[in-house]
């Protein structure tokens, strides 16, 4: 059963995912929920607020059947903005589009990347 939500202000990570049920697996790693009726115009986010042990996150999904870095880049904009106190983003999921002939990574392999001078973090 969900709690009433602590301010908004509060959450500090950020959790975005690409596809539904990475949200539902995001969700269910949650300690504790809040019930949350945000609703700020512009942002058509749907998001979860939790907390795991001591840290408030807020998770979200790109909106159904909407993939890719442009996808991912719209709902991190409207976290930020919705959700002014977040300092860490995480993007995680089962990264469906990675497998290449040039890149050899596999299922069950842990993908982390970091932004390296001018260049984005972003596998392509």
């Amino acid at each position: 059963m969900s709690s009433p939500a602590p301010p908004k202000d509060q959450s500090t990570v950020g959790w975005i995912c690409a596809l539904p049920i990475e949200y539902t697996a995001a969700r269910a790693f949650l300690d504790e929920k809040f019930e949350s009726d945000h609703n700020d115009l512009g942002d058509d986010n749907d998001y979860t607020l939790g907390r795991i042990k001591k840290h408030d996150v807020v998770v979200t999904v790109c909106p159904d059947g909407e993939y890719g870095t442009t996808s991912a880049a719209n709902a991190a904009r409207d976290l930020a903005r919705s959700f002014p106190n977040v300092r860490f983003g995480l993007m995680v999921g089962i990264g469906g589009g990675i497998p290449s002939d040039t890149h050899d990574i596999r299922l069950g392999d842990v993908v982390v990347s970091s932004k390296v001078g001018k260049h984005s973090a972003v596998l392509q």
